[in-house]
Order: structure tokens, then sequence, then C-alpha cells
């Protein structure tokens, strides 16, 4: 077996860690408040990938030296809070989300983000993009309307919070697509987590109720989120893309909200209707559409 079919099937396992996730994200609401429950995985994340941080750098037996070295130092620490604080917003809009709205919803809306990152680009620095991604992006709106609007055009409440959290995620990937090739990505990551327990620790201490026996009642999805979808997750992403191409890693890593749709049913016992299930489906064809790279090999030449 060779190393692109080694790490393509290192992200399938990602995709799977991460759509069970969202499972475990929606028991927890059963014991413990939303904000609170996001400080306390993304704790454990900070020890666990601040742990795999040292042990990499102590392997790897060579740091930068001179102005490389602090100019790497400066851009990790910088691209850790910046993509802390993006990592936060989108993870406390997620998680209060999850509590109106089922795990496999919630997988599909987060998705979103493969579709808003092109457009925000589009936007925002006028980086063209080929007719199939616009394309795309119609076919997720229309799938994104039959998954969540009512007949009166309106979002649930859930789903509403759901899609700011899927426009913070856009923006936390373009901060990590900017630092990760400016600084050491493995201490970014362990700091940006860092960042995010302690804004969503603050939160929570102003706006809910922190207590050590609702942590204790929720500590098994708080580990499975903390130690398995933070920490062993996004270690295996970014071992995984040293050994496959982008274009295929995006689309791997979007099947996320396919394991979150399968778990949810079988775990948590959710149903669908029809309306919803064709949401789904076409924001998923919209997820592939916007993968395939159509006319770009003309637009990097």
């Amino acid at each position: 077996m060779n190393k692109k079919m080694i790490g393509n099937l290192m992200l399938i396992l990602t995709a799977m860690i991460w759509g069970l996730a969202f499972v475990a994200q929606r028991t927890g609401m059963d014991h413990i408040e939303p904000i609170t429950f996001t400080a306390a995985r993304m704790s454990l994340a900070a020890v666990t990938v601040g742990l795999v941080s040292l042990f990499t750098r102590k392997k790897a037996g060579t740091v930068p030296a001179g102005e490389e070295a602090s100019s790497s130092k400066i851009n990790t620490l910088k691209g850790g809070l910046v993509c802390g604080f993006f990592l936060a917003s989108a993870s406390i809009f997620q998680q209060m989300g999850i509590v109106y709205t089922s795990a496999g919803k919630a997988g599909f809306i987060t998705a979103l983000y493969i579709l808003l990152v092109p457009v925000i680009q589009f936007v925002l620095w006028r980086q063209k993009n080929t007719w199939l991604v616009w394309i795309a992006v119609a076919v997720g709106v229309a799938g994104l309307y039959l998954l969540c609007v009512k007949e009166d055009f309106s979002l649930t409440h859930g789903d509403t919070l759901i899609c700011i959290s899927a426009f913070l995620f856009s923006g936390h990937i373009l901060c990590c697509d900017y630092f990760s090739e400016r600084g050491d990505p493995v201490s970014m990551s362990a700091i940006q987590f860092l960042t995010v327990a302690a804004i969503s620790g603050l939160i929570a201490f102003v706006t809910e109720n922190p207590d050590f026996d609702k942590v204790l009642s929720a500590l098994i999805p708080i580990l499975y989120c903390g130690i398995l979808s933070a920490g062993v997750g996004y270690t295996l992403q970014m071992v995984a893309q040293r050994f496959t191409d982008p274009t295929v890693a995006s689309l791997l890593m979007s099947l996320e909200s396919v394991f979150a749709v399968i778990a949810g049913t079988l775990i948590l016992h959710e149903r669908m209707s029809f309306k919803e299930l064709m949401g789904c489906i076409l924001m998923f064809a919209a997820i592939i559409l916007v993968q395939i790279p159509v006319g770009r090999k003309d637009q990097e030449t």
C-alpha cells in the first residue's frame, strides 16, 4: 500500500472521528451547558496537542536558526491566537446550535464551510473561481433551504446558530491556510486550542454556571471530543495531508457530514423527513462539485 493510499485512509478515519463527534456533542448537552462543554473539551485538546507538539519537536531535533526562527515563532504565536479566536467563536455557536437541532443536520450545515470559503475569497480578494464552483454554491444553497428552512421561509433557532458557525469555520480555514506555511502547524494548533479554552472558559463563567459535577457527568463526550476529535483528528489530518492531494483531502474530510448523519441515525435514533434528506443529498453533491478541479490548472499557470 503506497503512502497516498495510506494518507487517504487516514483522512477517511479523521472524517469518521469528526462525524461521530457530533453525536458526542449532542449527548453531552444532556448534562452540561454548551459553552462549559466547549471550554472543557478544548482544554483537554490543548493538553493533548501540546504533548504531541513537544514530542514531534523533540523527535525532529532541528529548529530554524536566527531570523527564520524568530519569524516562525512570531507567526506561530500570532496564527495560534487568530485561528483560536475564529475556532472559539465557531465552536461556541455550533455547540449552542446543537442544543436545538439534530447531530446529522448540524453536520451537514457545518459542511457548508466548504462552499463558503471560495465565496469569501472572491468577495474579499477577488479570487476568481471556476463556473463549477458557482454551480456548487447554488446547489448548496438549494440543499440548505430544503434542510433548514421551514414553510414560512424562516430558519429554526438551532439552524441559524449552526449557519453562523459555518461562516466562522470558513474564517478559521482561511486563517489556517495563511499561517500554516509561516509557522509550526502543530505548535500553532496547541496555541489555538489553548486560546479557545481561555475564551470559552471566560464566557462560560460569565454566562453559565460551570460545575465540576456537570463536567464529570459529561465526561465521556468531553473525552471523545477533546482527545479523539481534536487531538487525534487534527494530528491525523496534518500527517495525512503530507501524502495526498489537497483537493482529495478536502473531499475526504467533508465526509464528516455523512458520518454525522449515519451516527445520529444509528446511535441517537434521529430521523429526517424526505425534504431534509433531499437537502442533505444536494449539499453533499455540492461539496463534491466544489472539489472538482475544472479549469484550475489554467488559472495556476
